[in-house]
């Protein structure tokens, strides 16, 4: 069933309203609830379904300007239930703004289901991202009282670039309470064309340089150049650039990936990361962590790196008694499915003896259910169930457990999962913060700004009271102290405290020391991951109180081995920003 999009009221203080225009009377159906305001976008309003597209009203015909956003709905409309319908606003053609960087020519900003109820906005985000559709820019978020009312009419827009805003209750609501629920403001004259933009010549807007990563998401041809320059990859990221033999192979094994994941009905975010991850899958799996941060954000770039450092494993021989749990393993930090069509494209992948790898390795796969998306996530979700009332760090707790008993085949339901974990919903164990990074990361910074925590455990200031912070000559005396004062601290701990390591930690080894005290004591660790480019950590490195000669720092990049996920009960994901950015083993937490 084809459905117009309603007629959105003006908010009472909105400028641009004209006198046939429908405004909020009051905003009763807003207020007190919590609201999300985004950039009104000028456009076409178009909507798409499983099997078309029309512009505002159900029998638009056809224009020059809704070609490419036809492409978009033929691309996704199979990811579109039946009966469901995306809204959204059509930027092909320039309106009465002009659009130089777009992140794609169709922004969503509602989504309905067969009962024809608007999602709530969160959800709303992970479904256009999954299919590959952005959603406009947020610009403020927050309860509608006294002083958020406030603060919304205190927004202010560029009336030259923007054409307003709107305001729609982040909970979902049904289509007969849309005029309640909606309220838009619009800059004063919004329309400024002497004539309307469907009888003149169509004049693109722009895309920008993200719209290549949208591009992918939504299923779209991969343009490799072009993804290449968003995410800021250079030559050498991509392979040896003097070497003839490697000048195609990013491009050939990206070419190949995508077929596969096609294949496998990958789309959105899944999709972009396999795509990256063939396309960089020589670049060190810390450097493209790092670098991929600021374009793809935390979540999606470590997802990325993950891939490009496990896939290699596959290629390698592997006891077939011990395959099942390792592929387990792999599944907690990436898609199984794209992880094999992975090292199956990559060079590396296309010898017999990798392929042959490769293809019994995704048998296996298959046979134990592993080669869904979040092949886990029943699991997860019986837990999370059972456990909804539990503290946090306990909830954590079991949820780890309860993941590494299924690899090895210890329970095989989440019923036997919830028994399982009956020991630890007390709480009444130590916590571990295992800080992980080279110097200059932020490590320190995030950790004194941790609550709660009762020692603190640091090698740089065990080094500074023999006398010098740089002096490692006693290195191994120094991580002889350290673990004895931490074996102290987790168990003065046993009832719930906390305990901060402070160190680099760079790899498996270093990490092991740290980890077979933790066990002994029962601790929850939890590994806090600083993920920072290397441009910043060489700049912040001149103007530390502290600095490590040049050569170090160069020597810790080398030798980089950030943590799996799965590797603690628990990983924090810290940024430049020092902020977590993203987790792992979380129960309660956000799904990807």
């Amino acid at each position: 069933m084809r459905a117009h999009y309603p007629r959105t009221p003006h908010l009472p203080w909105s400028p641009g309203a004209s006198p046939d225009d429908v405004r909020a009377a009051d905003l009763a159906g807003l207020r007190g609830a919590e609201v999300v305001v985004t950039e009104k976008l000028d456009g076409e309003n178009t909507t798409l379904y499983r099997d078309g597209l029309h512009a505002r009203s159900p029998d638009s015909g056809h224009h020059p300007s809704r070609a490419w956003v036809k492409a978009l709905q033929g691309r996704i409309g199979a990811a579109i239930p039946s009966g469901w319908r995306v809204c959204g606003e059509n930027l092909y053609a320039r309106h009465s703004i002009g659009y130089p960087e777009l992140e794609s020519f169709f922004y969503g900003f509602s989504v309905w289901d067969e009962h024809d109820r608007c999602l709530d906005w969160d959800r709303t985000v992970r479904f256009l991202r999954r299919v590959g559709v952005p959603v406009p820019r947020v610009l403020w978020r927050g309860v509608l009282d006294g002083r958020g009312e406030r603060a919304l009419r205190a927004l202010r827009v560029d009336p030259g670039r923007q054409e307003g805003y709107v305001v729609r209750t982040a909970a979902g609501f049904p289509r007969e309470e849309f005029g309640l629920r909606v309220a838009k403001w619009v800059r004063p004259g919004h329309v400024r064309t002497d004539t309307h933009w469907m009888h003149a010549a169509v004049v693109p807007n722009g895309l920008g340089p993200a719209a290549a990563l949208w591009a992918v998401r939504s299923g779209a041809a991969v343009d490799a150049p072009a993804l290449s320059a968003a995410v800021g990859a250079r030559p050498d990221d991509l392979g040896d650039p003097g070497d003839p033999e490697n000048e195609d192979a990013a491009g050939t094994a990206v070419a190949e990936v995508t077929d596969r994941l096609d294949a496998l009905g990958r789309t959105g975010d899944t999709r972009l990361a396999g795509v990256l991850a063939a396309l960089l899958h020589r670049m060190p799996r810390a450097r493209a962590a790092s670098r991929l941060a600021a374009p793809l954000g935390m979540p999606l770039a470590r997802r990325v790196a993950d891939l490009v450092g496990l896939h290699p494993g596959l290629h390698r021989p592997y006891p077939d008694e011990e395959r099942r749990a390792g592929l387990v393993r792999m599944s907690f930090a990436a898609d199984p499915g794209v992880l094999h069509a992975l090292a199956a494209s990559v060079p590396a992948g296309r010898t017999e003896a990798a392929r042959e790898q490769v293809e019994w390795s995704a048998l296996h796969a298959e046979e134990a259910g592993l080669d869904v998306e979040a092949p886990l996530e029943w699991l997860r979700s019986g837990l999370r169930e059972a456990l909804a009332g539990l503290d946090g760090d306990a909830a954590d707790r079991c949820w780890a457990e309860a993941r590494q008993a299924y690899a090895l085949g210890r329970v095989g339901g989440a019923e036997e999962a919830v028994a399982a974990g009956w020991r630890w919903r007390s709480g009444d164990f130590p916590r571990l913060v295992q800080l992980v990074g080279p110097s200059g990361s932020g490590k320190s910074t995030f950790a004194a700004a941790l609550p709660g925590v009762d020692a603190y455990v640091c090698l740089d200031e065990l080094r500074r009271a023999r006398g010098s912070r740089s002096d490692q000559r006693g290195n191994d005396d120094v991580l002889r102290e350290g673990l004895a004062r931490l074996d102290a601290a987790l168990a003065a701990a046993d009832g719930g405290g906390t305990v901060v390591w402070d160190a680099t930690c760079l790899t498996p080894h270093q990490r092991a020391r740290v980890h077979a005290v933790a066990h002994r004591r029962n601790a929850l660790v939890t590994h806090t991951v600083t993920l920072v480019a290397e441009d910043e950590l060489t700049r912040r490195n001149t103007v530390r109180a502290h600095p490590v000669p040049p050569e170090v720092l160069a020597a810790q990049l080398r030798r980089y081995v950030p943590p799996y996920p799965g590797q603690a009960h628990r990983t924090w994901y810290v940024g430049a920003d020092g902020t977590v950015a993203d987790t792992d083993g979380v129960l309660h937490g956000e799904e990807w």
